[in-house]
């Protein structure tokens, strides 16, 4: 394809609306974090009661994944967007002026909503718009910038809060914001490829519902218990609907989502390694900050600084995989990266409370480079094998299946990190090792032992993928054409 200055100087303009929204709605998933025990301060109220300001914007973000490709494909998705976009801003300035935690948990679950219409449509606007032999570099650097945030989001955070106030977390959304609203405005063009010619009422209700039972079981297992009636009602309820729901879409004639793309097996496969890789992904986010604050004892910015490295990494190894995406074959990026996690989180299983952070670092370094290896080439095949039609349902799957692996995972990794720790405390006193050591080495001991069982249990889950990874037809970059990006909105009918 002959592409002239111009049409670079369009492709680096919707890729700059892209990517920092992309980044934006990241930051503030990140952010928020550090923020935690101020907010307890200063609201004079629970922990308990203050993390439903991330979990409540994790489960508003879930529970609109599926049904973004509908409201993409009847407004279309420069529209979603820009009003995503537009409200996710205007609710920081609403967390701003909150008064008490109610209502900064009320407009925390209000951008979550925002944020679950943006993520899925950015993704569709790469492969609806962006040229075919350019989808890889785009879906790179559009993971790329999701990634930076959390990687300093931690830092920027803990310094906003100590230099300003907790407030400052919120006010440096706007800026961003007001950016990417320009940007979307100029850069990307309107268009309609597939509307739906009726709305499915009984299937937004039932996708709703089974979304908002499954992700808070997910999210809350942990502390209702597995085995409570409150989680197996949870459970069973939200299964039933989802059972429910997938029946009407396979019926109906103007469905929610479009279900059919999991006839195709590459998107099928897709799926299922992204899943795997999400688990493993969440496995060291979760473990890795726990064992140097609570086993180590450090303060969050050090857990911050000793953890960028390995996200440097990470944005580094993602350049990479975009530029040589069309010259290597994916499957050989995604293999590679799988094999990568796995060796890092072996090691991670070898921890001890004196670990050193340079071996912490080395190991986290290789962990996050093989995330980087296999999350974007994974994600390309899977979307580059779907008509453009059913990009918007592929896009709104994805990501309500990585949401919900996510909260999955956060919640089994959690119950399987205190279950072994007490269990290994427990074998420590038995053995008569309390004995030479004091009950707060005892403690230490047994939860660093806790987390090297949870990271061995990643590391089986993510070699899982490796067989899976053999079921991957190489993508062809030139297959299929896409909306062209011009200068000027452009209308497809």
């Amino acid at each position: 394809m002959e592409i002239n200055e111009q049409s670079k100087s369009n492709y680096a303009l919707l890729m700059t609306a892209l990517v920092t929204g992309a980044f934006l709605m990241s930051l503030a998933s990140s952010t928020i974090n550090i923020a935690l025990p101020y907010l307890m301060g200063h609201f004079n109220t629970s922990l308990d009661m203050v993390k439903w300001t991330m979990t409540g914007f994790m489960l508003a973000t879930g529970i609109m994944a599926p049904i973004t490709c509908y409201f993409g494909e009847k407004f279309s998705y420069k529209r979603t967007y820009l009003i995503s976009i537009t409200g996710f801003t205007l609710c920081s300035l609403l967390c701003i002026a909150s008064w008490n935690v109610q209502s900064l948990i009320a407009f925390r679950i209000l951008q979550g909503i925002f944020n679950g219409f943006a993520v899925p449509s950015t993704m569709s606007i790469i492969y609806q718009v962006v040229p075919r032999e350019k989808q890889g570099f785009s879906i790179s650097l559009w993971s790329l910038s999701a990634m930076l945030a959390p990687a300093f989001g931690p830092t920027l955070s803990g310094w906003l809060i100590q230099i300003f106030d907790w407030k400052a977390i919120f006010l440096i959304n706007i800026p961003f914001g007001i950016i990417a609203i320009l940007l979307i405005i100029k850069a990307i063009p309107f268009y309609k490829l597939n509307p739906p010619a009726s709305f499915d009422l009984f299937g937004f209700t039932t996708c709703l519902a089974a979304s908002i039972l499954l992700l808070t079981t997910f999210s809350e297992a942990a502390k209702w218990g597995w085995t409570s009636p409150t989680t197996i009602i949870f459970m069973a309820v939200g299964l039933i609907v989802l059972t429910v729901f997938i029946i009407r879409e396979l019926k109906a004639k103007n469905p929610i989502l479009n279900l059919s793309i999991f006839k195709n097996k590459g998107f099928t496969v897709s799926v299922i390694i992204r899943s795997v890789i999400t688990m493993g992904l969440y496995a060291g986010s979760l473990l890795t900050p726990l064992f140097l604050q609570n086993a180590q004892h450090l303060s969050a910015l050090d857990v911050g600084l000793i953890l960028l490295p390995s996200s440097l990494v990470m944005a580094l190894s993602m350049l990479i995989v975009g530029k040589l995406c069309n010259r290597v074959d994916p499957r050989i990026f995604v293999i590679t990266g799988v094999i990568s996690m796995a060796v890092g989180s072996y090691f991670l299983s070898h921890l001890t409370v004196d670990s050193s952070h340079t071996y912490v670092v080395v190991y986290m370094m290789l962990r996050n480079m093989g995330i980087a290896l296999a999350t974007s080439p994974i994600t390309n095949i899977g979307m580059s094998s779907l008509d453009r039609k059913l990009v918007g349902s592929g896009s709104s799957v994805n990501n309500w299946v990585t949401q919900s692996i996510g909260c999955l995972s956060i919640g089994i990794f959690t119950s399987l990190l205190t279950f072994q720790a007490k269990q290994h405390a427990v074998d420590l006193v038995k053995t008569g090792d309390a004995l030479k050591l004091s009950k707060e080495l005892i403690s230490d001991k047994s939860f660093v032992m806790g987390i090297n069982d949870v990271y061995f249990i990643s590391m089986i889950i993510v070699l899982i993928a490796v067989p899976i990874c053999f079921l991957l037809k190489r993508s062809n970059p030139h297959q299929q054409k896409s909306v062209s990006v011009s200068s000027k909105v452009t209308t497809v009918e």
